[in-house]
């Protein structure tokens, strides 16, 4: 008897897991991008300052590691994830 083809779309408990792993994959490139922002502000008496250049980098690294933290504690092992996508 053949086997029957797989299903057209990912479960929804599959795809949450992807998606999931996709955003913990674009935490790097968003930091990167943030780090990048305080260079862009003017320079001289107009603009701010260098200590809240500091506060907003020191934010933008605690919100990247809350961030972080809150996606690992929403992902399964990847164990889990690979052995449902193979049966």
């Amino acid at each position: 008897m053949p086997k029957p083809p797989p299903p057209l779309f990912l479960g929804r408990a599959s795809y949450r897991q992807r998606r999931l792993r996709d955003a913990v994959r674009l935490l790097p490139v968003a930091g990167a991008v943030g780090c990048m922002i305080p260079l862009l502000w003017p320079r001289g008496a107009e603009g701010p300052g260098n200590g809240l250049a500091l506060l907003y980098l020191f934010g933008l690294w605690a919100g990247l590691i809350a961030a972080a933290f809150i996606l690992s504690r929403a992902m399964r092992p990847e164990d889990d994830t690979d052995a449902a996508e193979g049966e």
